[in-house]
């Protein structure tokens, strides 16, 4: 049988990126960017870094995406230029952990903003919060198994809605500006952080926001013309929703002051409340539009990671399986989804990702790093795209990862970035006996499993293309 269809378009990659990266975080981390950057002026100045930093990591990316057209974002990156241990770990890190706890992330923000208008005057309940976000994870992840095209189409829908809500603050903003609105704007530099590790804290946040730049590589193997569609969706994708970012934060300001603003249940909808009532209500809804399309995005790509680390046995054989009728990675979505549920039921989700988003950032360093390892060790592969300023992208990426990295441990040591590192180096002991040493009982236990899972989801192994 076949494996992934090429059905995406230049249209399908922009809206991946801009639909993936827009989701509720800019409607959510403004208070955590200003919070620890301290005043307006370098708010605004790391929200723009915050994007230049995107750009210059994607155009990495869109170098290594064209060379290697594989699926699966770093993964096969790090493969080619480290070996398979440290891909392994990668994908141990991301499968188990990253993706998923993300993908809950994201539906627990859609779950809070679709149900607050049910309990006016106060929070939803808890258990209200999880169960809608555990539907909506399962509601994502059967559109993503039944169709590649209609995932698609789901996420060309909410991009436009998004788009759609950003243009209607943007413009409100400049209208509030034409007005004479600018008072929140004068002395701007007042009260500046000036701490190593809040600055660090700082771009944490607003690179969350951002994340998602690096989607489009996790399908390189199901865009139609790779070697083009790619880098354009990336150059016309990550600085349009740097301009949306920074216009609506500077929208934000001309109606609220920096303590209003850190004040604020909900940013956007503060917004919506002073400046567009009596159609504030269009402000909540076009968020669950967002951060519904946001988690789409998120789980599209992420089962793309699943089903290539299965393909090259870093995973069980049956997560590499491709739906026999959709020609879709049902079980390494299926898995994905399953994991993403488990993740909305602890009580602080945003605490374990703030441990391990210095992972996130060492592997974006590393894959920095392969773009140069392979520059001497890969001559040979064919470069459709050559970053020219290659080696001053990879001083800027591999710096910042390590400020990244580094800062918040440095200025707030605490064990947990020490349990982290532990888990993520814990994947060597599945890794010795299943993946490197391959032994025959782990292969007795897993054959009838697999046998059974592949008549239930009615699935095969795709086609071996080298």
């Amino acid at each position: 049988m076949r494996s992934t269809e090429r059905s995406g378009t230049l249209l399908h990659g922009i809206c991946l990126i801009v639909g993936t990266m827009i989701g509720s975080g800019i409607f959510i981390s403004p208070k955590s960017v200003l919070l620890y950057s301290g005043a307006v002026g370098p708010c605004l100045l790391i929200w723009t870094a915050c994007g230049v930093l995107s750009t210059l990591g994607a155009l990495c990316y869109a170098e290594l995406g064209t060379m290697i057209t594989k699926s699966g974002g770093e993964y096969p990156y790090l493969m080619e230029a480290f070996g398979s241990i440290v891909a392994y770990l990668y994908s141990w890190t991301t499968i188990m952990v990253l993706k998923p706890s993300s993908f809950a992330i994201i539906t627990l923000s859609f779950a809070e903003y679709a149900s607050t208008p049910f309990y006016p005057g106060c929070s939803p309940p808890l258990i209200v919060t999880k169960c809608l976000a555990a539907a909506a994870i399962l509601v994502i992840t059967s559109i993503n198994c039944l169709s590649v095209k209609l995932a698609s189409y789901v996420q060309n829908f909410f991009t436009a809605a998004k788009l759609l809500i950003i243009l209607v603050i943007v413009v409100a903003g400049i209208v509030m500006l034409a007005q004479g609105k600018t008072e929140n704007f004068s002395n701007s530099f007042d009260g500046t952080t000036t701490s190593f590790g809040a600055i660090g804290l700082a771009f944490y946040n607003g690179l969350w926001a951002y994340d998602g730049w690096n989607q489009l590589n996790f399908i390189t193997e199901e865009l139609k013309n790779p070697f083009r569609n790619l880098p354009l969706a990336i150059v016309i994708g990550i600085p349009l929703v740097t301009v949306c970012y920074v216009l609506v934060n500077v929208a934000y300001f001309t109606v609220m002051t920096t303590t209003e603003l850190l004040l604020s249940p909900a940013v956007a909808v503060t917004f919506g409340d002073r400046v567009l009532y009596p159609a504030s209500w269009i402000v909540p809804l076009f968020v669950v539009f967002s951060t519904f399309g946001s988690a789409n995005g998120s789980c599209f790509t992420a089962g793309r990671l699943v089903y290539a680390s299965g393909r090259e046995g870093h995973m069980v054989k049956i997560l590499s399986y491709i739906n026999v009728k959709r020609y879709t990675p049902a079980p390494a979505l299926i898995f994905n989804g399953v994991l993403a549920i488990f993740y909305t039921i602890p009580a602080d989700i945003n605490t374990l990702i703030n441990y391990f988003s210095f992972a996130q950032w060492f592997f974006y360093g590393l894959t920095a790093l392969a773009l140069i390892v392979m520059r001497f060790t890969r001559k040979n592969l064919d470069r459709p795209v050559k970053v020219r300023l290659v080696y001053l992208l990879w001083c800027i990426m591999v710096l910042v990862s390590c400020y990244l990295v580094l800062a918040p441990i440095i200025d707030k040591p605490e064990l947990e970035y020490l349990y982290c590192t532990i888990f993520i180096f814990s994947g060597l002991i599945l890794y010795y006996p299943f993946v490197y040493r391959k032994v025959n009982w782990g292969r007795k236990i897993m054959r009838p499993i697999t046998m059974h899972l592949q008549l239930l989801m009615d699935v095969a192994p795709p086609e071996k293309t080298e």
